[in-house]
Order: structure tokens, then C-alpha cells, then sequence
């Protein structure tokens, strides 16, 4: 969803639902959300902001074959989001044992070049962030690189939606997955790792099956925190393009920052970066190009 994409500095982003069968509330939530963006650009100003800044993909159903059987697993009764290669069980990489809707979404990742993606979940109520396992295994919080991006990203959701941050459970409505329930095989950290971007798991509703008349103020309670996510990666981060200056044409690099341990690859279509920082962090990174060129070094405060 979105305008056509082009050289321009448009940002990839992706919302998924239905990852568990049993967990559909997701679905229904994305198909008002993809309504409400068509129904409403030009017309609202946010919904104009995304439409014309982003190129939003939305997958309402990852699991169909789990959500017509009504359980969590796909049609061979596997939990999806326990079967994504995983850092710390490096013997559980290979792609062949992968189930369809696992390498379909893996194949997605990296031939998009997203920016952030966020999956929706039902059975809780909190926005959840990497890592999702610890090394040793043990419950505890985990951060990754970019902790600090992540937890400004599940903060901007909790904050906007109607009562998430209240939560008496997970302060600020927000958690690290490692700190609450240590999960392998994710895709919210294989997508981090794999395809340099930045998914959170939203758990959307305390109740995994609602009512059908309850979807619609379901929906009304997440509607702000979803537009406002997409909305803040368009004014936050880091964005722009790698390229010849005599032909116009990408050069393969990537965007290191001094003191995250990750880096931004440049999509292969137009060399455009995205990196999502922290606003209120003063940073300095540098553009790595994979050919002769030199490196370029810059230095900017991220305003709050």
C-alpha cells in the first residue's frame, strides 16, 4: 500500500497478523487499518503522511491453515514463530526444514528491504521487543544493539493506544521478550538480524477470541498507536541514498553507527538507507561503500 516506489526516500514497513492460528484479532484489526488509509488519504493528514512516505505492506494472515483449523500451529501443527533459524541455535538454520509460510516470509524480508515491521498477537496486552531468548537461556532482559530504538518504537505504540501503557503487568506497556518468556526460533529476531529490520510483537487484545462486535472497538483502541508507529519512522532515523554521482546508479554499502553493534544495508533497487534512532540521541555514523570509494563520516543529534 502506497505510492508507487521510487528513488525518493520512501521508507518499506509491514504489519503481519494471524501468526498463530488461534491469535486472529490481528487480521481483522489490518484489514480496518488498510480500509481506514484508503477510505482516508487525502483527506487526514496522517493517513497522507503514510501513504505518500511509506510503502506499507500488510499481511493480514501469515497462518490461514491455523486460523481455519483454529489452533496456534499452520496445517502441519507447527508453531511458526518457534520456526525461523535462531542466533543461539545456529544447528536449526537450515532453510529446507523451514515450513512454507516460514521461508515465504523469509524470501519476503529479504527481497523487500523493509524498514520495521510489527506482528500482531492476541492473548496479552503489550508491545514486545528484542531480544526474544537469551544466550544462556534464562529469563532475563536481553537487549539488542539497538535497544534503545526498539524500546522507543514499543513506547510510541504503547503510549498512543488506549490503556497498554496503563498496564500493571509491564511498566509502560512495554517489554523485553527475553525479560518476560524466552522464545527460540522467533521472527522477530530473525527479521532484526537477517533482514535489518526492526519488528516489534504487539499483543493487541487480552482476549484471543472476541466477540465480532467487539473487533470494532478492538480496532478503534490500536487504530492511533499503529498510525503513529508508521508516522514516527518517517520523522525519526537516519535516511538516505548511496550512488554514483556521474551515472546516478546505487552503490552497494551500509550505515554503521559508533556504538551499535549493527549495520543498515542499502537496498540494491535505489541505494536508499533507513536507520531508526532514538530521538534525543546524538550519534555518529558512517556510510561504508563495498567498492573503492571512501568511507564518509557525519555527526547529528536526533531532535525529541
Amino acid at each position: 500500500m502506497g505510492l508507487p516506489p521510487s528513488p525518493m526516500l520512501t521508507r518499506v514497513n509491514e504489519f503481519i497478523g494471524n501468526v498463530h492460528g488461534d491469535e486472529p484479532v490481528g487480521r481483522e484489526v489490518l484489514m480496518q487499518l488498510a480500509y481506514w488509509l484508503c477510505d482516508n488519504y487525502l483527506k487526514d493528514p496522517l493517513a497522507t503522511l503514510i501513504v505518500e512516505n511509506t510503502h506499507l505492506h500488510i499481511l493480514p494472515s501469515m497462518n490461514p491453515d491455523g486460523f481455519a483449523l483454529r489452533r496456534r500451529g499452520n496445517a502441519n501443527n507447527v508453531d511458526l514463530n518457534r520456526d525461523f533459524p535462531d542466533q543461539f541455535f545456529p544447528n536449526n538454520d537450515d532453510i529446507k526444514q523451514r515450513q512454507p509460510e516460514t521461508r515465504a516470509i523469509m524470501n519476503w524480508i529479504k527481497q523487500e528491504h523493509f524498514t520495521a515491521s510489527a506482528s500482531l498477537h492476541g492473548g496479552a496486552l503489550v508491545a514486545n521487543y528484542p531480544w526474544d531468548g537469551s544466550r544462556d537461556t534464562r529469563k532475563q532482559y536481553y537487549g539488542c544493539p539497538d535497544d534503545k530504538a526498539f524500546r522507543y518504537m514499543a513506547s510510541m505504540y504503547s503510549q498512543s493506544h488506549y490503556n497498554m501503557s496503563l498496564s500493571k503487568e509491564f511498566e509502560g506497556g512495554i517489554t523485553n521478550g527475553a525479560l518476560w518468556y524466552p522464545i527460540y526460533g522467533g521472527m522477530q529476531d530473525w527479521n532484526y538480524i537477517h533482514g535489518g529490520c526492526f519488528e516489534l510483537t504487539l499483543e493487541i487484545s487480552d482476549v484471543k477470541w472476541p466477540k465480532a462486535s467487539e473487533l470494532l472497538v478492538i480496532w478503534k483502541q490500536n487504530k492511533m498507536s499503529m498510525l503513529n508507529l508508521v508516522a514516527s519512522l518517517v520523522k525519526t532515523g537516519v535516511h538516505g541514498r548511496i550512488f554514483a554521482a556521474d551515472t546516478g546508479r546505487p552503490i552497494p554499502g551500509s550505515l554503521m553507527v559508533k556504538g551499535i553493534d549493527s549495520k543498515i544495508n542499502a537496498s540494491g533497487t535505489f541505494g536508499d538507507y533507513h536507520r531508526i534512532i532514538a530521538p534525543g540521541q546524538s550519534y555518529e555514523g558512517r556510510i561504508l561503500t563495498f567498492l573503492t570509494w571512501p568511507s564518509f563520516l557525519f555527526k547529528r543529534k536526533e531532535n525529541s
